[in-house]
């Protein structure tokens, strides 16, 4: 099963993204995201770095809070992103 993480945008040139989650940070293509996103909004990368869409920043941290929580607690089993 694959899992969408919402990501944190810390830079863009074009369509192209850096983004962070859990202190770890890669590069994605925003090409599918209709809406301008900013460095700071959060979208949902799925696995292989397309970002699909924008999330609103409280549905994001929380869901990243709930994704830390599984396994041990820090989210390092989950972190294979």
């Amino acid at each position: 099963m694959c899992l969408a993480v919402p990501c944190r945008v810390t830079a863009i040139d074009g369509f192209a993204a850096t983004v962070e989650a859990f202190g770890e940070r890669r590069a994605v293509n925003l090409m599918m995201i209709a809406d301008e996103t900013a460095v700071g909004d959060y979208v949902l990368v799925r696995p292989g770095g397309l970002a699909f869409e924008r999330v609103e920043p409280e549905r994001a941290e929380e869901t990243l809070a709930m994704i830390g929580q599984l396994g041990q607690g820090d989210g390092s089993d989950v972190l294979v992103w």
